[in-house]
């Protein structure tokens, strides 16, 4: 296995574009395994590292490792695991840690783990550490320079634009004690970007910074992600998704062009990585490289059938078990698109991409917001008052559904109501008016 940092420092040396790939752990066993096959062939498409998130205070922290391990020893792809530290358990952190060098994973993305809407306040009583400051230097302390240590930057601010430059002092810090480089909070605006990156280097900040893609997957889950993550979305991109906003297909062609223009305006401006958020999917981010023509021919990925393994026992092998066998390209082409839509509100639990509502950010209201929202309903009555609004589109949103009432309900609104008024609730209710 290798440091991160100096496959990075390579691919910039010999000035060629290098990506990366973000994925996070499964809810459902059948999810992982989906999701193990799903790693194997995007691996064909050559990325420097895959990167594996953790639930918040370290829930998933066992199937994060795994997921890590097994990306080196069976892929032969280098990985990079996330880490959260407020209200993460010491201990915690410190057999993550422990366990990740001694599976030879070397590279971990140090974060503070905050919920997106910036409601988590510091316990001491939970952790020891209060921001991710405070956990690069842990790492430093007591690894030395084992770990290449990754930290996250935020172009439009970590809770808003009045935030930026307090967040580029706090990058700064993150340098100081020790971090290598940078990977960037989702983004649409690349003049902005490109900014922020010219105010980091004037703030002293050397480190290497990844800039993070999201491509579109579709209109519901975009609009929810960038108004909780306040993220900036220029106008035009909205003016090209209104009239498309029903047409899962074309929103997810519209997301494909859309990165493709973002990362050839930071190429052209000499920003060489480019770090996708894939959301467990792999259709997009391969048109994406594809469109750009980075995408190397097979041959040129993998001289054997497979990735030689990054465990120094495994590193000769020139056999592999039956399963691991080379996937021809139609192969690719049936399994990659089996999950592109999901069926109902949830999807196929046997997708990696299950549970992530819709396939975006999953996300939740804080409590403060949930009762701006909702009030404080005290009797049945008034949940029962609740639905019926949400039917009659007073209200934008319930707890159970995040968009309002589509259009093609308004045949039926008036039952639904009448029939919410009566107590049956109708949660995620998919009438198929119209045809």
């Amino acid at each position: 296995a290798m440091k991160l940092i100096d496959k990075v420092n390579k691919a910039l040396e010999d000035d060629r574009c290098f990506w990366s790939f973000e994925y996070f752990p499964p809810k459902t066993q059948p999810g992982v395994m989906n999701l193990y096959d799903r790693i194997e062939r995007m691996c064909n498409l050559g990325p420097l590292f895959i990167d594996v998130t953790w639930r918040w205070g370290g829930k998933s922290s066992d199937l994060t490792l795994e997921l890590c391990s097994n990306s080196q020893t069976v892929y032969g792809v280098e990985a990079n695991m996330h880490m959260t530290c407020t209200n993460t358990n010491f201990g915690l952190i410190k057999g993550a840690l422990e366990k990740a060098k001694e599976q030879g994973v070397q590279n971990i993305l140090a974060l503070r783990g905050d919920l997106p809407d910036g409601t988590v306040e510091f316990d001491p009583s939970v952790g020891e550490f209060k921001y991710a400051t405070d956990l690069v230097r842990y790492i430093r302390q007591t690894y030395g320079d084992y770990f290449c240590v990754s930290v996250a930057g935020y172009p439009e601010g970590c809770l808003g634009p009045e935030d930026v430059d307090r967040d580029i002092a706090y990058l700064k810090e993150k340098q100081d004690a020790g971090a290598d480089m940078v990977i960037t909070q989702l983004f649409y605006d690349v003049d902005n970007f490109l900014a922020w990156v010219g105010k980091c280097r004037a703030a002293g900040i050397t480190m290497p910074i990844l800039p993070g893609i999201m491509p579109i997957q579709n209109y519901g889950g975009f609009k929810r992600m960038t108004e909780l993550c306040r993220i900036r979305v220029p106008q035009e991109i909205w003016d090209r998704l209104e009239p498309i906003k029903d047409d899962d297909q074309a929103i997810k062609d519209y997301g494909i062009e859309v990165a493709a223009a973002m990362i050839e305006q930071m190429r052209a401006a000499g920003v060489r990585g480019f770090h996708f958020y894939t959301i467990n999917l792999e259709r997009s981010t391969r048109l994406v490289l594809e469109r750009l023509g980075l995408v190397p021919a097979v041959s040129e990925v993998r001289p054997l059938p497979w990735n030689p393994s990054l465990s120094e026992k495994r590193a000769g092998e020139n056999v592999r078990p039956i399963f691991w066998r080379n996937h021809a390209r139609s192969y690719i082409k049936r399994t990659e698109l089996w999950d592109e839509f999901p069926n109902g509100r949830w999807g196929d639990a046997r997708s990696p991409a299950y549970g992530e509502l819709v396939h975006s950010v999953q996300v939740r209201p804080s409590a403060a917001q949930a009762v701006r929202r909702w009030g404080s309903p005290a009797s049945v009555d008034d949940v029962k008052a609740l639905f019926v609004q949400f039917c009659r589109g007073e209200l934008d949103s319930l707890p159970w559904s995040d968009t309002p009432l589509q259009p093609e309900s308004a045949l039926i609104q008036q039952r639904l109501a009448d029939i919410n008024a009566r107590g049956f609730l109708t949660i995620n209710s998919q009438p198929s008016c119209n045809g």
